[in-house]
């Protein structure tokens, strides 16, 4: 795996156990209603996973797309398909997710590399 995968990876695994490590309920539930909206249901969980990159990417937070990221590859998302998500979200969100589709697209070959 590489590092930029890597230290995302541990970054965000060690700072959501501090977060929920102070048994604050609201977080909790918060955290809880996350895993349940990515769950299978009248949406598989593939489409949803594409959905939250797009969202992630028009609202322009690079860790929720580095999830995203990650979570589509863990699906088998190919190339094609991601930038079929990145050409989505740049027309729905404009020329100012541009730079987030090169960090997007940077960390999408890390994963691939990394596969």
């Amino acid at each position: 795996m590489s590092s930029m995968v890597q230290d995302f990876n541990e970054y965000r695994t060690r700072m959501n156990e501090v977060i929920l490590s102070k048994d604050n309920l609201v977080m909790k539930r918060l955290w809880n209603l996350d895993t349940n909206t990515y769950a299978a249901g009248a949406l598989d969980v593939k489409t949803k996973e594409m959905l939250g990159l797009v969202a992630s990417m028009v609202l322009r937070c690079d860790d929720c797309i580095k999830y995203h990221l990650g979570k589509c590859h863990e699906l088998g998302l190919s190339t094609e398909e991601v930038y079929e998500i990145f050409a989505v979200a740049n027309i729905v969100g404009g020329t100012i997710v541009i730079p987030h589709t090169r960090r997007g697209a940077e960390y999408w070959e890390e994963l691939v590399i990394s596969r």
